[in-house]
């Protein structure tokens, strides 16, 4: 996402510094790419390399220069005063970039994500109000959809962050459908919960309210990789 909406002035001073110091270090004539992770204050360098990646054309569209073709210009010898391009540009608007999986065209591929690069595309948003770029999705509308339109079950892992999604799916006005286990935290934290029976406990279970356009949304953290969900 350009510009960068949630970190601090100081981790993007930090991140220029490195940047620039490696840069420098390594003697790079061109492009590199640098891989960073940030937690609260502190900027941490998983990678460099002195090569492109996927973000140099997202950047190039979002602030309206070709540094692709700048880059092959300095590693041909021209200077940055001599491309006409010296500064960094701060766009007034911003820009989201998405990666797009194969999960519905590789039938049978496993859907859970991993370090492996599994994206086949990405697409781009571009608007002035950030908000506009995320709701401009067309989401079901409530009074179209047939009762129980969102179902949730998520591993142990997740069950204390699970509340806090599922009531904002239910101000929103969607009813909720969970097995048993999820139904109990969502219920503790007050929300009004449909249970349904796990796919191994009986019928009706989320594969037949799925086969009857009975819900519209499904948040699932499974526990375990690579096991049938609708078998």
């Amino acid at each position: 996402m350009l510009p960068p909406h949630t970190l601090s002035k100081g981790v993007i001073e930090t991140i220029r510094k490195y940047t620039h110091a490696m840069a420098r270090e390594l003697k790079v004539i061109g492009l590199m790419n640098v891989q960073y992770a940030v937690k609260g204050e502190k900027v941490f360098v998983l990678e460099v390399n002195p090569r492109a990646s996927r973000t140099v054309p997202f950047v190039s569209k979002a602030i309206g220069k070709p540094l692709a073709k700048l880059a092959a210009k300095v590693m041909a010898g021209k200077t940055f005063e001599g491309t006409g391009f010296t500064e960094e540009i701060w766009t007034k608007y911003w820009a989201v970039k998405e990666s797009v999986f194969p999960f519905n065209k590789f039938v049978g591929q496993d859907i859970l994500l991993s370090p492996e690069m599994r994206s086949t595309g990405e697409v781009m948003g571009l608007d002035a109000d950030l908000a506009w770029l995320t709701r401009n999705r067309k989401w079901p509308r409530t009074h179209r959809c047939r009762s129980r339109e969102n179902f949730i079950s998520v591993s142990d892992a997740h069950k204390n962050e699970v509340a806090t999604v599922a009531k904002l799916f239910s101000d929103l006005g969607f009813e909720i459908v969970a097995t048993s286990g999820t139904s109990a935290v969502l219920e503790k934290a007050g929300l009004k919960v449909q249970r349904i029976l796990k796919l191994l406990e009986g019928r009706p279970n989320v594969i037949d309210l799925l086969k009857n356009k009975e819900i519209q949304f499904v948040i699932n953290t499974p526990s375990v990789p690579r096991r049938a969900r609708t078998r």
